[in-house]
């Protein structure tokens, strides 16, 4: 059966540079679902930290992981795919308080790739500096999290056919 429509909402994740602001986009599209990007959601301060090239802390990430989880809350049962670091086990478990069918692409790669990545994008707040803190900060997706982990090794067209693959072989939410 083809994957073009999902009921799920989709939270791509990862540290900075996997390419969660590329392939978001091109996955949404794949599988017909609005793409919100998670920086957006970020307040002012946050984004003036991340400049300054100062980490986050958990109390800086919680408004932003709060108005994620109303986006995926208001699209539950219609699908979409939002990107988010979800990092941390907690910072996920409280985007599935506000959005219990949600599931996660972890997008994940070798760190001199990602960081390859980092130096060419330009214009971006988050600098590679913080690629490390971000990497002691991961904890990837445990068994009973729904979700799948995605290499970015590849050109975005791969890792987005690698994603739906992914996704094909989950279960359908309960809604």
């Amino acid at each position: 059966m083809e994957l073009t429509r999902t009921p799920h909402v989709v939270v791509i994740m990862g540290v900075a540079g996997t390419g969660k602001t590329t392939i978001g986009p091109l996955l949404a599209a794949r599988l017909g679902v609005p793409y919100a990007e998670g920086d957006d959601f970020h307040p002012p301060a946050n984004i003036a930290k991340m400049t300054a090239g100062t980490p986050l802390t958990d109390a800086d990430r919680w408004p932003w992981l709060d108005a994620i989880g109303r986006w995926a809350h208001e699209r539950a049962g219609l699908g979409g795919v939002v990107s988010s670091s979800a990092l941390k086990r907690g910072y996920r478990d409280r985007l599935r308080a506000a959005a219990p069918g949600v599931v996660f692409v972890h997008l994940t790669g070798d760190r001199a790739l990602i960081e390859g990545r980092m130096s060419q994008r330009q214009g971006h707040f988050m600098p590679a500096a913080l690629l490390d803190s971000q990497l002691a900060t991961l904890q990837p997706l445990e068994a009973d999290e729904v979700g799948v982990a995605v290499d970015v090794s590849g050109d975005p067209g791969e890792i987005t056919e690698r994603a739906v693959a992914a996704l094909r072989d989950l279960p359908q939410p309960s809604l």
